[in-house]
């Protein structure tokens, strides 16, 4: 029998600037959640939005809300991934967390700050990818404009799932949709994306457009509206298809520097 994975995608809009706000209302989000999940998958960014001004939080939120994602996971007994703003050592982080049932944690900071948003002034990139065995998966997360950089989520680790936390405007939605596309055709793995709706305080739009894709590149969820979506994803799908079609044995050998 092939192992499965449910998934749950939170697409909602998001309080500007307002953390518990926000942890208030995606926990009310997360307790609507009635079938057995094993992954809850939260926006970037999803205490604050999108912002630029991460002073404007306090230091501790970061903590505070590491806490309650850890509270979350258990009361569910599903691993909960979202980024958030984190200060640490006197820099600002966007910074994704993997957080498990058991209360083990597991980290990104984005690699690729958005330049156009002057993220790379304010926030500290990172440069180490996560990789995460849970339940039977191998998993790599990577958050928004990461999406548009194929080498970094290259699949040399043989990983099952590539999850993108994003808040991605509406201008350019179809660049979104094409390179979750992409990135999962080219990796042959599973690859979700999940994206924020609404309209934030500087004006700008989200139409989410949250979806799922299959290592074949196939939809198998999608959606444009604030609501949960869900998702399978079976281990025999990506075992039967790399056996068949073997693309990943003739990728190119690199490093990154």
């Amino acid at each position: 029998m092939s192992q499965q994975l449910t998934i749950a995608l939170i697409q909602s809009q998001l309080h500007w600037e307002a953390p518990q706000q926000n942890r208030t209302m995606f926990e009310e989000k997360i307790d609507s959640i009635s079938n057995d999940v094993d992954v809850i998958v939260l926006p970037e960014m999803f205490t604050s939005g999108f912002t630029m001004n991460p002073g404007n939080l306090d230091a501790s939120e970061g903590i505070k809300t590491v806490e309650w994602m850890q509270n979350q996971a258990k009361k569910k007994n599903a691993a909960i991934v979202g980024s958030m703003v984190f200060q640490e050592d006197s820099k600002f982080f966007n910074r994704l967390w993997f957080v498990q049932p058991d209360g083990g944690l597991s980290t990104y900071d984005k690699k690729h700050t958005f330049t156009l948003a002057g993220e790379d002034k304010v926030y500290t990139a990172g440069n180490i990818r996560a990789l995460i065995d849970f339940r039977g998966f191998k998993i790599c997360p990577l958050i928004c404009y990461d999406l548009r950089f194929p080498v970094w989520a290259r699949n040399v680790e043989n990983y099952d799932v590539l999850i993108y936390v994003a808040n991605w405007p509406k201008p350019r939605i179809g660049a979104w949709d094409t390179l979750l596309k992409a990135r999962a055709i080219e990796n042959m793995a599973y690859t979700i994306g999940v994206n924020r709706i609404g309209q934030d305080n500087l004006g700008h739009e989200y139409s989410g457009h949250s979806a799922v894709y299959d290592a074949l590149g196939n939809p198998i969820a999608y959606s444009e509206k604030e609501e949960i979506i869900y998702a399978t994803l079976d281990k025999g799908h990506i075992e039967s298809n790399r056996e068949k079609l073997k693309f990943l044995e003739d990728r190119d050998d690199f490093t990154l520097k």
